[in-house]
């Protein structure tokens, strides 16, 4: 039996087989609901076989995507760039040299 360590030390984010951080949760989100898509295929009639196609690539896709996003931007990259469409664009600077100089 294997034994997976997740957490390295006090302060570092969860890892676990290459994901860091949310990616974690993203993957349980995506997977959680795969298997509520394929409960709604097999009630609606959907024969088990063409279920279990379309949910192994959807999952592979899922698995591919978020590993992607993971090495991508790393453990806070994402949720940057996504703060970072609500900056208006009135407010939006190229350097830090306007704030530095308003303490003289």
């Amino acid at each position: 039996m294997a034994i997976y360590q997740i957490n390295k030390g006090i302060n570092r984010s969860i890892e676990f087989k290459g994901l860091k951080a949310q990616y974690i949760g993203y993957l349980g989100g995506g997977l959680v609901t795969l298997l509520v898509l394929f409960a709604i295929l097999y009630i609606t009639g959907v024969p088990v076989y063409l279920c279990i196609l379309v949910l192994a690539a959807a999952g592979g896709g899922l698995f591919y995507q978020v590993f992607q996003l993971s090495n991508r931007y790393g453990e806070h990259g994402l949720m940057k760039k996504t703060a970072k469409r609500y900056i208006p664009g009135y407010l939006k600077f190229s350097s830090r040299k306007l704030f530095l100089h308003l303490k003289r």
